[in-house]
This record gives structure tokens, sequence and C-alpha cells, in this order.
């Protein structure tokens, strides 16, 4: 018998023999030439098997790619179906800086794209829109109506401008300064945290230069020091600052709204005392009321009410804040300037869709209509402005020539 290296049988095979009487059958092994066993450590077989690994190898390289190709497949697909079945269409709005944590909520995000739009704003003074390019934007939304109807001349809109929700103008006041207006007879306090701006009262106090000093029971806050002022943004690029003088005006005019020319230099010095006293101003109510919920700056800031409800929906209560109602203001009508058909169903989601209405609640906005809303969610401030007069609004030019006179 033949062995190889590994000690295994060579070429050999087993043949019958033809027994010897009375014995059985008998096999004997002989050397085969035309017979070839291939022994398991000849070179053939390594070499097959090391083929039949490398192929092994191969196989399963390939089966590996593939199923990482499904899975970034299906992943795709599955981003693909989700895109599809959210937002479809991109609209870029411009709008009044007090609006921008209402646009960045995901909620906001969430209710527009199952709508089938995403939108994009950048925040700009109501005022200041008028300066900008607006080629490639969807809308306009300004805080107000003056500054949108001068848009909409501007960019050749017509009809009725979408009023989707209003918020009117309030001062917040630190708890110590609301404290002293109502001793001394500028304000009255019906809550602990709100209360009532005498405003005629207030534009005495301030057409006498008076100071926190000259007022009884000041003298134990050190903080209340100095002429007697409301803080304001810069009435010439800024809604909240404009609508400032066209409420103080209408007081200042014996309760009638300011149309001439004589009217417009009876009442700007006062005016330009209102506003001159301030020194730099904010040209946004969002930063004015971010530095006085941080305590910065002056104890009175006029902003709007939507900033406060914004803030108590959210959780936070400050203590030292109180709201004061300015007895004669003005509301802040909410105004889109529709420059395409996006703009335009975007304007009017904002006023119809039940969910959008009340994320506005949500965000301090009083929706046009229906007034449950609001009342339902924000029960820290007043539900009806009852008790507070509403001044019409000089033109856009008088309101202009207002604000340059106020601001030279």
């Amino acid at each position: 018998m033949s062995f190889c290296e590994c000690g295994c049988v060579g070429a050999w095979r087993a043949v019958p023999r033809a027994p010897e009487r009375g014995t059985p059958q008998a096999a004997v092994l002989i050397r085969d030439p035309s017979y070839t066993f291939r022994s398991p450590c000849s070179p053939g077989n390594v070499g097959f098997r090391e083929q039949a690994a490398r192929v092994r190898r191969i196989v399963g390289i390939v089966l590996a790619v593939l199923l990482v190709g499904g899975v970034v497949a299906a992943v795709v697909a599955g981003r693909e179906a989700d895109d599809k079945g959210t937002a479809t269409k991109t609209v870029q709005g411009v709008i009044g800086s007090e609006k921008a944590e209402f646009f960045e909520d995901p909620d906001v995000v969430k209710a527009l794209a199952a709508k089938g739009y995403t939108v994009k704003a950048e925040t700009s003074g109501s005022w200041a829109m008028e300066g900008l390019d607006l080629g490639g934007y969807d809308f306009a939304f300004p805080s107000s109506q003056a500054p949108a109807a001068e848009l909409a001349a501007k960019h050749g809109v017509r009809g009725t401008l979408p009023r989707p929700f209003y918020s009117p103008l309030v001062v917040v006041a630190h708890k110590s300064a609301a404290g002293v207006l109502a001793g001394n007879g500028l304000a009255t306090l019906d809550a602990e945290h709100r209360g009532t701006l005498k405003m005629a009262a207030y534009l005495d106090a301030a057409r006498a230069d008076r100071t926190w000093q000259q007022l009884k029971g000041a003298g134990k806050y050190g903080e209340l020091t100095g002429t007697l002022y409301l803080s304001s943004t810069d009435p010439e690029t800024s809604n909240s600052g404009a609508l400032y003088l066209a409420a103080a005006s209408y007081v200042a005019n014996g309760g009638k709204v300011v149309s001439s020319a004589t009217e417009v230099a009876r009442t700007t010095p006062l005016l330009h005392k209102l506003v001159s006293v301030q020194g730099a101003q904010q040209s946004s109510t969002d930063a004015a009321f971010r530095d006085f919920v941080s305590g910065a700056g002056n104890p009175l800031v006029l902003v709007y009410e939507s900033q406060v409800a914004s803030l108590l929906a959210a959780g936070q209560h400050p203590d030292d804040l109180v709201v004061l109602y300015p007895d004669t203001t003005v509301n802040s009508d909410h105004t889109v300037v529709p420059l395409t058909e996006n703009g335009q169903a975007v304007a009017g989601l904002l006023a119809t869709d039940p969910r959008l209405r009340a994320l506005e609640v949500r965000h301090g906005f009083r929706p046009q209509g229906e007034a449950t809303e609001f009342a339902s969610a924000t029960t820290y401030l007043k539900q009806e402005l009852t008790g507070v007069r509403q001044a019409p609004v000089p033109t856009s030019a008088v309101l202009h020539e207002l604000a340059r006179r106020a601001r030279g």
C-alpha cells in the first residue's frame, strides 16, 4: 500500500481475487495506473479549497453590499415618502420681529406643513419693510395696517388685506414703578399684576419733565430715579414706536386724530420730548421686552400684549411684572400683504385654520373674530378691553411726519 506524506492512501484500488477452495472470496490491493484517487492533501485539492474559500468571501461581500444598499434605499424611500406627505411648497416672507417666535414654533411649522407649506421668515421693522427689495418674497407681514397699506400700494396689491390677528399695546412695569404710579394718580391697579395707565395724566407729567424723585413713595426704591418716561422703539422704523406716537398725539390733540399741518405742529413738541428723553432706541419690541424681563433698562416699557401672553403661556410668571393697559391706545392689527398666490394661501390659513388660531393664542395674539379662544388661554390678562379707548391712526403720510419730527 502506498501512502502520501500525510498518511493517506495513494492510487491503489481493491480488486477481487479468486478464492482458494473452501475459503471466502478475498480481495487484494493492486496498483492501477488507470485509476486516480486524489488525496485531500494533493496540490489539486488544496487549490480547490483555497478557491472555494475565496468564492465564499466574495459571495459574502456581495451579500453585505446588497444588504447595505437595501437599507439605504429603504431609508431614502422613507424620507421621500415623508417629504411627499408633509411640506411641498416653500413660502418666503418678511415679518415683524414680534412674530418670529410664532413662525419658529415647531408646532406652527408642523401645522403649516400639514397644509403643504414651509414658511421661511425674515424679520424687519414694520416701517423699514418699505425700503426692502421684496422680489422673490411671497408675503410681507408688518404689525399694523398703516405700513401694510403702504406696501400694498407700492407693489400693486389690490383688495382687502388679510388681518389674521391683533394685539394691543401695553406697558410692562416693575411692581415698584406700578405702585408709585398708582399712588400718584397716574395709574390704577385692579389686580396684583394688572392695571390701567392714565394716558392724559402721564402726558401731563412728561410735558412737565417730572422725575421719579418728585413722586411720593418713590424714595424707597433706588432704581426709580431720573425723568419719568416710557421706553419705546424707533418710530421711524418700528411699528410699536409709531403707534405710541399715534396714541399720544390723539390724546394731546384733545381726543381727535391728527390730520392737518396745524395739528402736527401743535402736537410734535410733546412727541419730541417723549422720544428724545429716551436717548438711543431699540429697533424692535422683541429686544426691548427681553431687556425688561432680564431686569435691564427702564422700569416702564411699551410692548405688545402678545409678548407678555407668550411669556406667561411658556410657564414664566415673573413676580415683579405688572401689565398696564393705557386707557387710550392703538390695537396693532397684524396685516398680511400677499405678493403671490402662495402668500395669499398662507394668509388664509393663518386666519381660518383652527389649529393655527389656537397656536396664535398660545403666542399671545388675539385671533380676529371669536374671543373665547383668547379668553380661555390668558386669564392673567384683560379678557375684554373694556375701559380702553382705541385711538384712530393718522394717515401714513401724517404718521411719517410725526415720527420724523419726534426724532428730529
